[in-house]
């Protein structure tokens, strides 16, 4: 065989392969509502979501897409709801919006409250002063308390004692034209039905250079998050309470770790995600992701017999970003089973997102910066795709470039599937559905069989 063989043979194969590499699924413009709906493989029942820009209406919807209940709110969410086991809504408010925040950090809301079917808030507890704001999560727990994550403010000079490098505290910050000069710092707050608080749980109370502590001198790469890792070092955004070992579960956007936390003593039982954090691991560099896991997780829950699972975003990755959905075994510190797409442009939320494991295994993710929710099966089958149309308030069929990832105008942080016997939906009239637009069903246009 000759030369021009070879050299149209290595043509051949590399193009090939360049097909491979390249080839992509892209749309400037794309349809919203239900995309696909396979009736025989998903849990079904009903989803609840709060769209987080320009809308202060919390809905829940059929599986078609249908409207069966709403809730109207004074304030935006912040940044979500879910459903109680006594038909109630416990929502978080985000005062930011109406301009009485007392923070101005992404993921400041300042107000939880609990609002009846009818719409009625029969329960409300703010926080919301100049040194301490509720922010992003809270849990009902089993007892009737509530749990909710917040920020405490701390000095420039409580820093530096804290152990704190003073040549790496800036001498200038400024985020979305806010100026911040002093650390906020996490922390955990259990009040009773009448707002006392009963317990308290402070990062500030664990920080040091030991596996179990918080390193004061942990930081964020060069460019992530502009100076965030000052002002919100660690980031947290779940509070999830265990009740069969009476533990907590925190999860750290910035540290890109989950923790376990013991309720009695305090103390910190488990953590995994990045262990350069606490200097155990190889830290990520432009080239590979080092030993760390996640990065910038959300929604860590608790699954039972040990496993946690967890939102990874995947977000300034080194090997590239994409979003998943992964289960840890936290005996082995193994990823037991993980969902993502073999295209990351499917499935990628930049900030914030969520996955619930529903009771026949399979799994309903939020992949907030699209408004994006879908439905998995433990064999990593698709089952329901829902785009929402709820645009700034308003309805749209189709979104264009800009009303998604960039705008991030049809964001919703987090959703909850419940079936159709939730104790909460017990009794409830749910019989009108109501189309939430006028938009083609693409769903059955697609041909899935109900």
């Amino acid at each position: 065989m000759g030369k021009k063989f070879f050299i149209a043979l290595a043509a051949i194969l590399f193009l090939a392969a360049s097909f491979v590499t390249v080839q992509a699924y892209e749309s400037i413009v794309g349809p919203t509502g239900v995309l696909k709906y396979d009736s025989a493989k998903s849990y079904g029942g009903y989803t609840l979501f709060a769209p987080m820009i320009g809308c202060t209406t919390t809905y829940l919807i059929d599986m078609e897409g249908n409207l069966v209940h709403k809730w109207e709110s004074d304030y935006p969410p912040g940044f979500y709801a879910m459903l109680l086991p006594n038909g109630n809504l416990l929502r978080g408010g985000n005062m930011q919006q109406k301009g009485c925040n007392k923070c101005n950090i992404g993921g400041a809301a300042g107000l939880v409250q609990e609002i009846d079917w009818d719409g009625n808030v029969v329960w409300e507890y703010e926080m919301n002063t100049p040194t301490e704001v509720q922010h992003h999560c809270f849990d009902r727990m089993p007892n009737g308390n509530t749990l909710m994550l917040g920020w405490e403010k701390k000095t420039r000079d409580e820093w530096i004692a804290k152990g704190r490098d003073p040549k790496s505290i800036p001498t200038s910050c400024f985020y979305h034209g806010f100026r911040f000069m002093d650390p906020w710092v996490d922390f955990v707050r259990e009040v009773d039905k009448a707002g006392k608080t009963v317990w308290e749980w402070h990062v500030w109370d664990h920080i040091g250079p030991g596996p179990h502590q918080f390193n004061p001198n942990y930081q964020l790469p060069k460019g992530v998050g502009d100076y965030e890792w000052h002002y919100d070092w660690t980031h947290f955004n779940t509070c999830e309470y265990i009740p069969e070992n009476d533990w907590l579960l925190l999860n750290s956007r910035n540290f890109s770790e989950f923790y376990i936390i013991d309720h009695k003593t305090g103390q910190m039982l488990y953590r995994w995600g990045n262990p350069s954090a606490y200097g155990q691991g190889r830290r990520p560099n432009w080239l590979d992701n080092g030993d760390q896991k996640v990065f910038g997780n959300h929604n860590a829950t608790w699954l039972g017999k040990n496993r946690v699972q967890l939102f990874d975003n995947g977000s300034e990755r080194a090997e590239g970003n994409r979003s998943a959905v992964m289960e840890i075994d936290i005996t082995t510190n193994k990823i037991v089973w993980e969902y993502e797409t073999k295209m990351s442009n499917s499935f990628f939320s930049h900030r914030q997102g969520a996955a619930q494991r529903l009771p026949n295994g399979n799994v309903h993710i939020t992949s907030t910066h699209g408004g994006h929710l879908f439905e998995v099966t433990q064999g990593k089958a698709v089952v329901w795709d829902y785009v929402s149309p709820v645009h700034l308030g308003k309805m749209k069929c189709y979104l264009e470039d800009g009303d998604m990832y960039n705008g991030m105008f049809t964001m919703i942080h987090r959703s909850y599937r419940y079936a159709e016997d939730y104790p909460g939906l017990k009794g409830k009239d749910l019989s009108e559905k109501v189309p939430l637009t006028d938009c083609p069903e693409f769903w059955k246009i697609y041909g899935v069989e109900k």
